[in-house]
């Protein structure tokens, strides 16, 4: 069964001549010999896809009776163990532990909220859904709706509820009306009508959407994001923008959002290893050209500069090469 999780744009692959009893094995006196040797740790974790690594997840229980994330939690610490702990975590259940971390506490991260929900198609959110119950019995839906409001709170939980159309095909007549739905919700009108914005720009198909923006263009000679930002404000304002850079470019949208966690005083790891670890069997290579292109460095220079130690050698086999 082809994973959703997969895409054939990833840094990591599956390691070729993989043994997952010998690697458990490895990874064991890595942990119980003196003192922790982090080199085998990231060296075996890195060149593993994460479908291997539940594999070794499973041999390491049935070999020692101990979770391996158990293990890892308790030898390592800081960023170098929750990158780690993050490889060997199923991709559904870590969206839906990083869901819930951005929403425990006081105060919401809704940048997190946002990334997720507008970069991840209907099928990995029917999964993340799914996980997010098991783990929590609780939906994900309910505690959406209790850390945010509004129209910021519907289109969430639209996004949440994996309702987008997943279907390659556009049709233009829809695209038309579509367009025409949304400048006279927007620019046409006193007052916006937010509702329609939500529907559309949360239901329909990414390649519907893209057709939909340009026929926009040509109604109201302005970007969709222009009208945005001018029609609507707050978390979202924030959530729509998020949608439409996805429409245009999920890496693109992905690499601003590790520029700007790299960006400015220290980095902000929650968002660094969530992008880092999620989209490396998907599309961290497209990530990394967009990065370049954008910002005149390579996102390899760019984590050098800015971490060190077992993290950064780390993060750097994760990214898997300078451009």
């Amino acid at each position: 069964m082809a994973s959703v999780w997969v895409g054939n744009r990833g840094t990591i692959r599956d390691y070729p001549s993989f043994n997952a009893s010998r690697d458990a094995e490895a990874i064991r006196k890595a942990i119980r010999g003196i003192g922790t040797d982090e080199k085998t740790l990231i060296d075996i974790l890195t060149e593993r896809s994460n479908a291997q690594r539940q594999l070794i997840a499973k041999e390491y229980l049935a070999a020692s009776g101990k979770d391996l994330k158990d293990d890892l939690k308790s030898d390592l610490s800081g960023n170098l163990e929750r990158v780690m702990v993050a490889l060997v975590t199923p991709p559904a259940v870590f969206d839906a532990k990083q869901l819930k971390k951005s929403m425990k506490g006081t105060g919401t991260n809704e940048n997190a909220l946002i990334e997720i929900l507008a970069s991840r198609n209907s099928k990995q959110m029917k999964e993340v859904s799914q996980a997010y119950y098991k783990i929590y019995k609780k939906s994900l839906g309910d505690d959406i709706s209790s850390e945010t409001s509004g129209d910021f709170r519907k289109a969430l939980l639209t996004l949440a509820d994996g309702r987008r159309d997943d279907s390659l095909k556009v049709d233009e007549h829809l695209a038309k009306k579509d367009a025409q739905i949304l400048y006279d919700a927007g620019e046409k009108r006193w007052g916006t009508d937010e509702d329609k914005f939500t529907d559309i720009l949360c239901f329909r198909s990414i390649p519907q959407l893209k057709l939909t923006f340009d026929e926009y263009r040509n109604i109201s000679k302005k970007n969709i994001e222009d009208s945005i930002l001018s029609e609507v404000s707050g978390h979202f304002e924030d959530l729509l923008l998020a949608i439409v850079k996805c429409v245009n470019s999920t890496p693109a949208f992905l690499a601003e959002r590790l520029h700007q966690s790299l960006k400015g005083a220290g980095t902000d790891e929650f968002t660094m290893n969530r992008i880092m670890v999620s989209r490396s069997e998907i599309d961290l290579l497209d990530i990394r050209a967009e990065y370049k292109k954008h910002y005149g460095c390579s996102l390899y220079s760019a984590i050098k500069s800015d971490t060190s130690g077992d993290y950064e050698t780390m993060l750097l086999k994760i990214c898997g090469g300078d451009d």
